[in-house]
């Protein structure tokens, strides 16, 4: 692996980082070490890579903000691809429903990232991809499949996102930031947003809630190890006191194996698990 390190280097794709702490590359700030971490300077340098990490049979994964990942406790021995509130200073309105949520704009728009009756299936108009064939195309909003908490992307992971163009209305910038900061604080009054975490857990189920039924199941404030089913909102998972990867996913799989036990809902599960095999 230590050659194959080198010769990315040699390659001059961008910055390079070697063996990093993973809880840097995920909001539950948990992890294991990464053997390398690459930020591409431009699509050219990013598609040469990815070609000689498929050829050389390296393992790599693109990663936006980390939001919803969990990383194991394991040393990735592989390569992390990093691609790295504008439109309310400029008085555009449309967003206003993401405050708060975390994640980056291409893992928002791969999540359907939403709050509040809206998502970013309502805001996208193209979205800029790299085919399996190094093509860049884009998609456009129908292309694109959201529906609750997906998108033609999760469905396609070979498929990368570049860029992404909203479709936002010109709006009263004061008007804008009172949106803004009331959703913040009803984040804040329901949401553990001062523990890591990777935001909802489950999706909400059909006619119900995913933070109720766990709730309901006695787990709120349970816990393991440095992580806790949060006593503010029971589909929140955070880690308190410097949690390991292995005890937040212990706390996911309790919730999600007692809720369909008790209730026979199997809660589909938001994070990717990650390193774990």
């Amino acid at each position: 692996m230590k050659e194959k390190i080198n010769k990315i280097k040699e390659m001059g794709i961008g910055r390079v980082e070697e063996n990093v702490s993973l809880k840097e590359y995920s909001t539950y700030k948990a992890g294991g070490i990464a053997r390398m971490v690459i930020y591409p300077r431009n699509t050219t340098k990013l598609i040469k890579l990815l070609k000689y990490l498929k050829s050389s049979e390296i393992p790599f994964k693109v990663i936006g903000y980390g939001s919803n990942i969990l990383f194991s406790d394991k040393t990735y021995e592989g390569v992390l691809i990093k691609l790295s509130l504008m439109a309310c200073k400029k008085g555009l309105t449309g967003l206003e429903f993401a405050t708060g949520i975390p994640g980056s704009v291409g893992g928002s728009v791969f999540m359907n990232a939403g709050a509040y009756k809206s998502d970013m299936g309502y805001v996208v108009e193209t979205v800029k991809v790299l085919t399996p064939k190094y093509e860049v195309i884009n998609l456009e909003n129908k292309e694109m499949d959201f529906h609750y908490r997906s998108s033609f992307l999760q469905k396609h992971r070979d498929y990368i996102c570049l860029e992404v163009v909203f479709k936002l209305q010109k709006g009263k910038k004061e008007a804008i930031e009172e949106v803004v900061s009331e959703r913040r604080e009803r984040r804040l009054a329901s949401q553990p947003l001062e523990y890591p975490s990777c935001g909802s857990v489950f999706r909400n189920p059909p006619d119900n809630f995913a933070g109720k039924l766990i709730e309901d199941c006695g787990l709120k404030g349970f816990k393991k190890g440095g992580a806790m089913v949060s006593n503010k909102h029971a589909n929140f998972i955070v880690n308190y006191k410097n949690a390991k990867s292995s005890d937040i996913k212990y706390l996911i799989d309790l919730c999600h194996d007692t809720v369909l036990k008790e209730n026979g809902i199997d809660m589909k599960i938001e994070q990717e698990f990650v390193n774990w095999e």
